[in-house]
């Protein structure tokens, strides 16, 4: 494969960054940032993490509903990247603000949290409807695997450290505690991502989009609802966004409660912190493998391989009773997590017409999100009810049968897909 072009390499720069947000925030500090706070408050371990499940779901549940109507805006001349710096942005700021919230009150950090998860989750709608704009369908997948082998690469820096001083002032070697040390990790994370986001809004432009025309919101609603009509028009597209709306659900649902579920076994926060420093690292090899394999097996048969390796890490998740346990299952999901959302949105990027990458995007985006929903609430009432966390992780593993059922039944993007107006490319 040829180098990378400049477009590229800005392009996936923006994983680099946007990933210090997923492991910092997402997956490691703040979620046992925010159980010390709960449980100093006196709330349960399984309401904690119940809560935590609600939280994410409130926060994808709005960034569902807007979703496609931003996208379908967005896809007008310019309105990508502005959306896209709005959205950062938010999530930036956001973030800075959780450094500053006392840390026992539990509940207005779930509420910035919802802002930051909004800021994150929304940059990466048109983050990756700009994969159209910066490579050729025959590049996707490698340069899509590569921009997340870059984000795991990349977020272990900024994890490291924070890792490290957190560690030091628990020690007694800094003069602050593990609290404040946990919220200069927050400002680390606000400023790697907002740092790391520069290039991409410097080189990269849209390349494809709809020209400008009166009343583009009311027009923009007109499309989307021309879209929904000729579903049938779509049904390769629609299908896969069905089977990833099953299987995607798992996918996020375990990486981002996966340090809630490891507190909740008694595995302390410093061994959750090493774990999951050593599954990014583990991680970005293997993003790059499968998006290799892709080249030479199909993007299809390598999703069918994640999704047979997430099915395994539920059931093995129903026995787990140590922490060498837990390093075992870590390693199954570092070995298949980025490999299988860096395939989907590249599979996706090639039925999708590019002119109207955004709206469909935003499609994408709902159907993850609307998962996100179902999945923390599907592992928090399974929690409550059985008063047991492993049972709810072990529960998602309905998500990933479906989800492969759905998928098998799903054409491979060879034939590509009729665009819905005739596409301007500058």
């Amino acid at each position: 494969m040829k180098r990378f072009t400049k477009e590229e390499s800005s392009w996936m720069f923006y994983d680099w960054g946007n990933s210090a947000y997923s492991i910092i925030i997402s997956t490691a500090i703040f979620p046992l940032f925010y159980k010390a706070s709960a449980t100093e408050a006196g709330i349960s371990a399984a309401n904690s993490t119940a809560y935590l499940g609600y939280t994410i779901a409130i926060a994808t549940f709005i960034l569902a509903m807007l979703g496609p109507v931003l996208g379908t805006i967005a896809d007008y001349e310019h309105n990508k990247k502005r959306f896209f710096r709005f959205f950062v942005l938010l999530g930036v700021i956001s973030t800075v603000l959780l450094a500053f919230i006392p840390n026992e009150q539990w509940l207005l950090l779930l509420v910035v949290y919802t802002f930051t998860v909004l800021g994150s989750s929304g940059s990466n709608v048109f983050y990756d409807a700009f994969l159209v704009d910066v490579t050729t369908d025959k590049r996707m997948d490698s340069v899509s695997s590569r921009g997340f082998s870059l984000g795991y690469i990349g977020s272990t820096i900024p994890f490291l450290v924070s890792i490290g001083i957190i560690v030091f002032a628990q020690a007694g070697k800094l003069p602050i505690s593990t609290a404040a040390a946990s919220q200069i990790a927050f400002l680390i994370t606000a400023a790697w991502w907002g740092i790391f986001t520069l290039p991409m809004l410097k080189n990269v432009q849209q390349r494809y989009f709809i020209e400008r025309e009166p009343k583009p919101v009311l027009n923009s609603f007109k499309r989307l609802g021309k879209t929904l009509k000729e579903v049938r028009k779509y049904r390769a597209l629609f299908l896969f966004l069905l089977a990833y709306f099953f299987y995607i659900d798992g996918v996020g649902t375990i990486i981002t409660m996966s340090t809630a579920y490891g507190s909740d076994l008694g595995i302390s926060s410093t061994n959750l912190l090493v774990i999951l420093f050593v599954t990014q690292v583990v991680a970005a090899p293997f993003a790059i493998l499968y998006g290799r394999l892709a080249e030479r097996f199909s993007g299809k048969k390598m999703l069918y391989t994640g999704i047979c390796v997430y099915m395994a890490v539920c059931l093995y998740a129903y026995f787990l009773e140590t922490t060498f346990d837990f390093w075992i299952l870590a390693m199954l999901v570092a070995s298949s997590q980025g490999g299988i959302q860096a395939l989907s949105r590249s599979y996706f990027a090639k039925l999708v017409p590019k002119e109207n990458s955004n709206e469909f995007f935003g499609f994408y985006n709902i159907f993850g999100k609307f998962a996100s929903i179902m999945g923390p609430l599907l592992v928090a009432v399974t929690a409550q009810v059985t008063g047991n966390s492993s049972s709810g992780v072990f529960s998602l593993i309905i998500l990933f049968v479906i989800g492969l059922i759905i998928l098998i039944k799903v054409p491979d993007p060879e034939v590509k897909i009729t665009a819905i107006e005739s596409p301007t490319v500058v």
